[in-house]
């Protein structure tokens, strides 16, 4: 079966086995941080000096990690199909462009960027911040926070990511926990569409029920023996199109 419209999208489980700290696992980050205090805009009202202290410590922890076997596996399959692709990411980390994927769709945003709460600027930012720091594009300082999206405000490019949610023929769900909306819709958007649903993960994830497919495991295994099932399926549609089979 070949495809001609991919939606893929990622969570903290593609990321855990390069390291990556996950928030909402048992011994994940939630449980040791109040969310309240470090991921929201009343907590950064509070107490920013604390905020930015928490997301200095997750920029720090992703100096020398390396992308794994599932990213590089994504990276293979947008740079070999040759159809409409596009990958979301539920990740703030940037292990997906480090392993080659181009155009890694951010929806919770990144923490190597930063935003500026007085122009709307963004710019990259690989070191520390601080009620301090001043923005490049503006020069005002005490303004930046980092680029993600916290409890309550809404996930980016949600315009895109629908629109390609509703033409889809395949949507493939890797390493999410399926309890986190909207991304825990995707499958149902997907379904309405028509496409063939495929959940890639350790375990069944709370929406398990609505994919029709499922494959379950270590990331580094399951997504590049997926997406080599992929791509053998668009060497034999594409030579089936040159040749037609008797």
């Amino acid at each position: 079966m070949s495809f001609d419209r991919i939606v893929i999208l990622t969570g903290a489980g593609i990321s855990a086995e390069s390291g990556v700290d996950t928030f909402r696992d048992r011994n994940g980050i939630w449980s040791k941080v109040d969310y309240r205090d470090v991921a929201t805009p009343e907590g950064f009202a509070r107490n920013p000096r604390k905020v930015h202290g928490f997301y200095n410590e997750r920029r720090r922890r992703l100096l020398g990690i390396r992308p794994n076997a599932a990213h590089e596996a994504l990276a293979r399959l947008e740079a070999a199909y040759g159809g409409s692709y596009l990958l979301v990411t539920q990740n703030i980390d940037d292990l997906h462009e480090s392993a080659g994927s181009r155009r890694p769709v951010h929806m919770h945003g990144e923490v190597n960027s930063a935003f500026c709460e007085a122009c709307g600027a963004r710019s990259r930012w690989s070191g520390d911040m601080s009620i301090n720091s001043q923005c490049p594009h503006c020069q005002t300082t005490g303004r930046m926070r980092v680029d993600v999206v916290w409890f309550g405000e809404m996930p980016y490019h949600m315009d895109r990511i629908e629109a390609a949610l509703a033409t889809c023929d395949l949507f493939v769900s890797i390493g999410t926990s399926g309890n986190v909306y909207p991304a825990a819709g995707f499958v149902e958007q997907a379904r309405l569409a028509g496409a063939h649903t495929v959940e890639l993960n350790l375990e069944p994830s709370e929406g398990c029920s609505s994919f029709e497919e499922a494959l379950y495991g270590r990331a580094t295994e399951v997504v590049p023996a997926f997406v080599s099932r992929l791509l053998a399926a668009e060497v034999d549609a594409a030579f089936e199109r040159i040749v037609p089979l008797p």
